[in-house]
């Protein structure tokens, strides 16, 4: 037997190695009879957790995997642990939280998208998981060095999760066309989140949370657990109850020596718009704080989102100072000062140890300051939000443990 023909024996081996490989995934989506992909630029997590709640509240048997700040698998009896990765972050790891799903027996599967790239999010979702139910949360203007150069194009490529031969709910209202689009080259039934779906949630639906939920993620998880069954008194019973996202929008309070401090996690909040949003809504939520300061977590690997933020800070309300973390701090500084922040309004705490930050969000607080954190979770970030949560004088919405 020569070189070449040992070559295509073992390509060929290869190759049917693979072909069975892929008949047994097949057979094991088969033993999940719903199968439900979240993918969207925020809200992906919350919106997960939503969903496999209601579900499980509902009587039908779930799991559920989260990417979010710490990938968690979420087994049917509501507790969780961390998914092990050997290295960084892998798409393949999707295979195993399939396989374990169908071990447990699950008759549903909530599933957060992990992919960026535009191939690896059609790839996770023709190939991996064969959705029967799909979610897009929103398309905002983040990871635009991956999925943009535009907002438009972020649209496109979250599309491709869009499955095949089945429903595909979204709260996005800008970029419906595209949505519209790719559920038709998919025979895929489209299902708006409209705004008057959002405002049924009322104060009293959301005021039961143990973390500060938004409206628009309660809608769209109570009309996926609807169309599964589920009846919305009864999903909302089990959303209550359900553990939060490590990342998910908290406040704890907190006097130190006489400086009363409200602190919030806005961190996984990483695109201007959505930033925005959730500042302006906690500005006016603790309108009776002396002083604003905004804590900036910024991620060297991220230069896009810093100058994105930096470049709209401007527009969200006023900020007595601004805390710079993380790494690569110059880059939002530089965008900020650009549009017209006050210099000697950001403070730099780069490299610096979390009670040295603390230190620096106490001396600027004054009698009292209300203390926002954006832009990465990652890092300093939720290393911060439990240095907080452990000193503050009450439990706050968020705080579950």
């Amino acid at each position: 037997m020569t070189g070449f023909d040992l070559l295509l024996g073992t390509l060929g081996l290869l190759a049917g190695l693979g072909i069975l490989e892929g008949l047994r995934h097949r057979r094991t989506l088969a033993r999940i009879p719903i199968r439900i992909h979240v993918n969207g630029t925020r809200g992906k997590s919350s919106v997960t957790r939503l969903i496999a709640a209601g579900l499980r509240a509902g009587g039908i048997t779930t799991c559920a995997k989260t990417t979010g700040t710490l990938a968690r698998m979420i087994l049917p009896n509501g507790t969780e642990y961390p998914v092990f990765r050997p290295s960084r972050a892998n798409v393949m790891e999707q295979l195993r939280i399939i396989r374990t799903a169908a071990e447990l027996k699950s008759q549903a599967l909530v599933i957060e998208c992990m992919a960026v790239q535009p191939f690896l999010q059609s790839l996770s979702e023709m190939r991996f998981v064969a959705a029967t139910h799909g979610v897009i949360t929103n398309a905002r203007a983040d990871h635009l060095d991956v999925m943009g150069p535009t907002e438009d194009d972020v649209a496109l490529a979250l599309a491709a999760t869009t499955p095949r031969k089945g429903i595909l709910y979204t709260g996005e209202r800008r970029h419906l066309d595209t949505f519209r689009m790719s559920a038709t080259d998919r025979n895929c039934e489209l299902v708006p989140i409209t705004e008057d779906d959002v405002a049924e949630v009322k104060e009293a639906d959301l005021a039961p949370f143990s973390y500060l939920e938004h409206a628009e993620n309660v809608a769209l998880a109570l009309r996926v657990c609807s169309a599964l069954g589920v009846d919305r008194q009864t999903a909302l019973h089990g959303m209550w109850s359900a553990r939060p996202d490590p990342g998910a929008l908290t406040a704890f309070e907190l006097d130190f020596f006489g400086r009363e401090m409200v602190f919030v996690n806005a961190f996984a909040a990483n695109d201007p718009e959505s930033t925005g949003r959730i500042w302006q809504m906690v500005r006016a939520k603790y309108a009776d704080r002396e002083r604003v300061i905004t804590i900036v977590n910024c991620r060297a690997d991220r230069p896009d989102r810093s100058r994105q933020l930096g470049e709209a800070c401007l527009e969200w309300g006023k900020s007595d100072h601004f805390v710079l973390i993380g790494s690569g701090t110059y880059i939002f500084a530089r965008s900020a000062i650009n549009a017209g922040i006050d210099p000697t309004s950001i403070h730099y705490a780069e490299d610096q140890r979390i009670d040295e930050i603390f230190e620096v969000i106490a001396d600027l607080a004054g009698g009292s300051a209300l203390v926002i954190g954006v832009a990465n979770i990652g890092g300093p970030g939720l290393d911060l939000v439990r240095f907080f949560r452990n000193r503050s004088k009450l439990k706050s919405p968020g705080q579950t443990s």
